[in-house]
């Protein structure tokens, strides 16, 4: 192919589109060689929990959803089914919502339109030459493999299950998380404030899953009301649940410099964890910020693949990541275990943290992405 491209971005999903748009806006050429798209008719059940600095940095590419793709969390409760400690979240604290729940379809549809319209984006195929590959493909990446990156995983003894129900009473904007015998399950509100649909994310022991998905609509719908204490009152079963296995893992190295060009890992490519935190997009795109402020500020005489401009991202984000999975492997651990003396020390800290005042606020601006949303807004 004659046509040089500074950038060739690999990947299908937000972090592929949205980092493409990100650098074509730094004016560089930029290829996208997206995945083979879902079945025609294919229902998704998939959600996001974004932060404010995932929506700064997506309305910044005009590819947030509108009305009620996207329904704000305006409260989170966090407890345990079979004991009243819990920890309650109120947006009233932060002067905007906890976070978005957002409808996944809606967003990649939003952001392969914005691709359509950006100059500098051209979707191919096949992967051309470029001084830059950055590979997006998700966790379980082929050309991550390819170029020979090690990826070191741990897996989880337990799989999501997730689905959408239609609930009797509106959520209110309420996100829901109950921890019970080792299991971890979160409704996610959704459609508007005034919505009557959830998302649900069920993490559970393998065998349970298996017998979870094996369950008709109906008997599903029936566990899930009352793991939830009926809550939201009658549920039901929208399109089919899904179920994958969960894990913890990441990249030894994020970026290599091969055969004159410079490859670097984005995205679940790079790291993926426990969703029971939320944060696992909102890393990814993490990931598409620093990368593009390494790029605007590059020196005039670096090629977007030199190595030591790599490593700078590399360096910036291994530690965040790093520290983000420290964080959900020590929740998994605390909330999944079933030990009746950790789960004792684990009520009394939730009832602690609960009246804690400033720390409660300090932990709920670092979830929301803040300060980070507004360095995003404010430029690079």
């Amino acid at each position: 192919m004659s046509k040089k491209f500074d950038v060739c971005v690999r990947g299908g999903g937000v972090v592929a589109h949205a980092l493409a748009l990100t650098l074509a806006r730094e004016r560089l050429r930029v290829a996208l060689v997206r995945n083979t798209p879902p079945a025609p008719g294919r229902h998704d059940i998939r959600a996001y929990a974004l932060n404010a600095a995932s929506r700064a940095l997506l309305e910044g590419l005009r590819a947030w959803p509108e009305g009620t793709a996207a329904t704000p969390v305006t409260a989170m409760l966090i407890g345990e089914r079979e004991h009243p400690a819990s920890v309650h979240f109120d947006a009233a604290s932060q002067g905007e919502p906890l976070a978005w729940i957002v409808d996944v379809p809606a967003l990649e549809q939003r952001l392969a339109d914005a691709v359509g319209f950006q100059g500098g984006i051209t979707v191919l195929d096949e992967a051309p030459p470029a001084a830059l590959t950055v590979i997006c493909e998700g966790k379980r990446s082929s050309s991550r493999a390819a170029f020979g990156f090690e990826f070191d995983t741990r897996p989880y003894p337990h799989t999501a299950v997730a689905a959408r129900l239609r609930c009797e009473l509106p959520h209110e904007g309420v996100a829901r998380q109950w921890f019970s015998e080792g299991d971890i399950m979160a409704w996610l509100p959704m459609d508007g404030a005034d919505g009557h649909r959830v998302a649900l994310v069920w993490s559970v022991q393998h065998a349970h899953a298996r017998e979870l998905l094996a369950l008709s609509p109906e008997n599903l719908a029936a566990k899930v009301r009352a793991a939830g204490g009926s809550a939201l009152g009658q549920m039901a079963l929208e399109g089919a649940p899904a179920g994958w296995p969960l894990e913890l893992s990441h990249a030894k190295r994020w970026v290599m410099r091969q055969d004159g060009a410079g490859i670097a890992l984005a995205g679940d490519a790079a790291h993926a964890m426990h969703p029971l935190a939320g944060q696992g997009l909102n890393v990814g795109l993490a990931d598409v910020a620093e990368l593009a402020r390494v790029m605007h500020e590059r020196e005039y005489w670096r090629e977007p693949g030199d190595l030591r401009l790599l490593r700078r991202y590399e360096r910036a984000r291994q530690a965040d990541v790093a520290a983000m999975g420290a964080v959900t492997d020590g929740l998994y651990g605390l909330f999944a275990h079933t030990d009746s003396r950790l789960q004792a020390l684990r009520r009394w800290g939730m009832e602690r943290f609960e009246h804690s005042g400033p720390l409660k606020r300090w932990v709920t601006a670092q979830a929301t992405g803040a300060a980070r949303a507004a360095h995003l807004r404010t430029g690079h």
